[in-house]
């Protein structure tokens, strides 16, 4: 049965220090894992939902006294005490009701946040893992909802346990007035939860079809959202449009059949319930016109049977909840099995103690210390192999000071080498939190981040400056505020390695060159890799790699490389006036376009 969510403040323990380790050899073993890490909390629950459910059992029996010894006998007396002590029932089974309720909350919000603890670790764990791994859409339905499906389980926990004691209580004292009610009783009620247990099973499928369907849906409107600029620009948004509508409308073909089998599973749970109310009534009834039973015990009778439906609706919702629960576990433990592509050796080598040459035999490619060095490449997806093994997002035979990359502590790699790529993701919130890396950036790191990005224009037009509101992925600046925004963030990481990837592509040459000329100036003697083929970026490098099929063909100077190497020049050059004089070896006119 549904609970409230709301959750006492000063009850809020999580997220925890640790959250614990999962056992992920079941969906089942997961959910147990779930309840073993709040056994006090369940078994205090179990025994209010125990309590309570008997409770409900006790004002047909007083009522039956009331009526027998008091009603019929014409004994005021008697009558008001029974009276009395059914008002007091009510009470104490209203207090034991929100007992049962707000510790069942606290099992439920437990679960869910303890779910999504362990889920956010191992997400931070796989790192660029993941999105190879798992779509958007997975991990969207993940939250929103195998998460709150995995917390309504541990229902079955408190109330599913009071349904078993109750349904116990039920059958003595009906064993009490008569053996042959009893027997009716105690057999029509699984027959009732077993009555449903067909259309369970298909409800259960045809749900586990519309929530994958629906996982690809959404990462296919956040693919057509985030591509949005290309598919205008190509013609393709209406033959996409096209697309998405003819998935949703399948996948809202599969939600009416899920509504259509949640329609007949609730009105079966809560009609036949009626029906067998009325059934026992009859009989209870004929029973006591006939002498068998007094009239106290037919009253008696029907409130045990009425209050026998509140631990058959849990019987019949657990039997909901728990395939549902375990189909949702098994998505959980799916992502929190996965490995990631690198991880750390059994004993990791240490990495160099300063400033060290990064070396890519693959390639060929080498970074010196304290250097900025251009990789150019005429495929972008070459140049982001070598940055991959080179940040061991992919482990290779790259070096770091002599030392393989992948033998080093990855945590120590990571707080070292950042690796800034064009399409990093821009969070939302104040402008000031999505560029600061810490929370303790001073205001002279903030205001030197944002000049050497060339981003001033873009804080001074926002009305409230660095504390105005960035939406998602920087949805309401453009393309190349955004870049600029993505370079603020870096610059203020200041990484001893950097390796930047078309961080200046969507810039104007102006800016370009301004903001070329202000990163060097802030990474000075600091090792910064940049991929670009922007002849303003090229010509400010000290060394200038050519990257061909893989392989470093060429290294130099720019103007070297323009006077040496025809592909070299074509590449960087297109678009420009090709019958220009060469520019000299150490230096390009500022003014040569791309």
């Amino acid at each position: 049965m549904t609970e409230g969510s709301a959750l006492p403040t000063r009850e809020r323990r999580v997220p925890y220090t640790d959250p614990g380790t999962p056992d992920l050899g079941s969906p089942a073993r997961y959910l147990w894992w779930l309840v073993v890490m709040q056994r006090g909390r369940i078994l205090l629950g179990s025994l209010w939902g125990s309590l309570w459910m008997c409770a409900l059992m006790l004002p047909p029996y007083f009522m039956a006294k009331a009526i027998d010894d008091g009603l019929r006998r014409r004994d005021t007396d008697t009558l008001v005490l029974w009276v009395v002590i059914i008002l007091v029932t009510g009470a104490a089974i209203a207090t034991l009701g929100i007992l049962r309720h707000r510790t069942m909350t606290l099992i439920r919000t437990d679960a869910a946040y303890r779910t999504a603890q362990v889920v956010v670790r191992q997400v931070t764990r796989l790192g660029a893992t993941l999105p190879r791994r798992v779509s958007v859409g997975e991990l969207t339905h993940l939250q929103a909802g195998d998460m709150g499906r995995i917390a309504v389980t541990l229902t079955i926990t408190g109330p599913g346990v009071g349904a078993v004691v109750a349904y116990s209580a039920t059958a003595v004292l009906l064993f009490t007035i008569s053996p042959v009610l009893a027997g009716v009783v105690l057999l029509g009620v699984p027959l009732l939860a077993l009555a449903v247990g067909p259309l369970l099973g298909k409800l259960h499928g045809a749900e586990g079809t519309y929530r994958e369907r629906q996982g690809e849906l959404t990462a296919r409107a956040g693919d057509i959202v985030s591509g949005l600029g290309v598919l205008c620009g190509i013609g393709g948004k209406a033959a996409f449009g096209k697309r998405y509508r003819e998935r949703s409308q399948a996948v809202l073909t599969d939600g009416y059949r899920v509504a259509s089998f949640t329609s007949w599973v609730q009105a079966i749970g809560a009609g036949l319930p009626v029906i067998f109310l009325a059934v026992v009534t009859w009989i209870s009834a004929r029973m006591a016109a006939s002498g068998t039973i007094t009239v106290g015990e037919m009253v008696a009778v029907y409130g045990y049977v009425a209050a026998l439906l509140v631990p058959v609706s849990f019987f019949i919702e657990g039997a909901d909840d728990l395939p549902r629960g375990l189909v949702a576990a098994r998505r959980v433990i799916d992502i929190l099995a996965l490995e990631p592509d690198v991880a750390d050796g059994a004993s990791p080598a240490a990495a160099p103690a300063g400033p060290a040459a990064l070396h890519d035999p693959h390639s060929g490619l080498t970074l010196e210390p304290g250097r900025m060095t251009a990789l150019v490449c005429a495929r972008l997806d070459e140049a982001r192999v070598v940055v991959d093994r080179l940040a061991r997002y992919t482990d290779s035979d790259a070096t770091w000071g002599g030392t393989r990359l992948s033998e080093i502590e990855l945590a120590e790699v990571r707080r070292r080498v950042l690796v800034a790529d064009n399409d990093a993701h821009l969070f939302a919130g104040a402008l000031r939190s999505a560029v600061s890396v810490h929370d303790d950036h001073t205001a002279d790191e903030l205001a030197g981040a944002v000049r050497a990005a060339v981003a001033e224009d873009i804080v001074e037009a926002l009305p409230e400056g660095l504390d105005d509101r960035l939406e998602a992925r920087g949805r309401n600046v453009s393309g190349g505020q955004r870049q600029r925004l993505r370079l603020v963030r870096t610059l203020l990481a200041d990484p001893e390695v950097l390796l930047l990837v078309e961080p200046t592509s969507a810039l104007d040459a102006h800016t370009e060159a301004t903001a070329a000329q202000r990163v060097l100036e802030a990474r000075d003697g600091r090792t910064t890799l940049v991929v670009s083929t922007s002849p303003l970026i090229l010509d400010r490098a000290a060394q200038v790699s050519y990257l061909v099929d893989g392989e470093v063909v060429a290294v130099g100077t720019h103007g070297g490389l323009l006077a040496t190497h025809p592909g070299y020049r074509e590449l960087v050059l297109r678009g420009s006036d090709e019958s220009a004089p060469a520019p000299h070896a150490t230096a390009l006119q500022e003014g040569t376009s791309r």
